[in-house]
């Protein structure tokens, strides 16, 4: 559920803002997550407060297809009834959706662009981390591309092929560039590079439950 390491006590302290919508239909709920607010609800009471929560106050059929990390942000689809949550949860299964993020990672990649491919696992002795485990782990696949360069920092695309628990996080770093800011992975000066996950959810395509046109949305990136 956090971000904290295990012997960090977890502070919750979202933002209070209004959900931001960026469409809704009879059948589908697109929202532009803020960084700091959980997407489902955590067990203590005090970490009720999520996008779903949120959600099914506006819309009280609203229900979570998919999750970003507490520390990401950017665009979410939720469905607005059953029919609606199987159809999108089976485009996500199935890799039928189209994903893009942004990040701003520590130091500069020399190559214009690449492709990741290493599997992952749960770190187990040291949750929620995850790691690259080539006996265990499952496949993971990220392709990314250079931005720009700036001093000591690259903005990147990452269009990731699978959707693993901190795939994006883990691979960056797995090629000597962890994202800024990021409390789990990031060595010191990445991670008081910026003052939170340099990490967003900028665009995401799927399939409409009734009619299968493509729908496409975007967030703009807020670093």
């Amino acid at each position: 559920m956090s971000d904290q390491t295990p012997d960090e006590p977890f502070v919750y302290d979202p933002p209070m803002d209004p959900l931001k919508v960026l469409f809704a239909d009879d059948d589908l709920l697109v929202i532009d997550k803020p960084e700091g607010l959980l997407s489902v609800p955590g067990r203590p009471e005090a970490h009720k407060d999520s996008v779903a929560t949120r959600a099914q106050a506006l819309y009280p059929g609203a229900r979570i297809v998919h999750r970003l990390d507490l520390d990401t942000s950017g665009v979410m689809v939720l469905a607005m009834n059953p029919e609606a949550h199987r159809h999108l949860g089976l485009q996500f299964e199935r890799r039928h959706t189209k994903k893009t993020y942004i990040a701003r990672v520590w130091g500069l990649i020399e190559a214009e662009s690449g492709d990741i491919d290493l599997p992952m696992r749960v770190d187990w002795p040291n949750r929620p981390r995850q790691m690259i485990c080539f006996e265990e782990g499952r496949p993971a696949q990220t392709h990314w591309q250079v931005l720009k360069r700036e001093d000591t920092i690259t903005r990147v695309e990452l269009n990731p092929k699978t959707g693993r628990s901190h795939q994006l996080r883990v691979h960056m770093l797995s090629i000597g560039h962890p994202i800024i800011g990021d409390r789990l992975y990031a060595h010191e000066e990445a991670l008081k590079a910026a003052p939170r996950l340099n990490l967003h959810a900028e665009k995401l395509s799927v399939r409409h439950p009734v009619g299968g046109a493509w729908m496409r949305f975007k967030a703009p990136c807020p670093f």
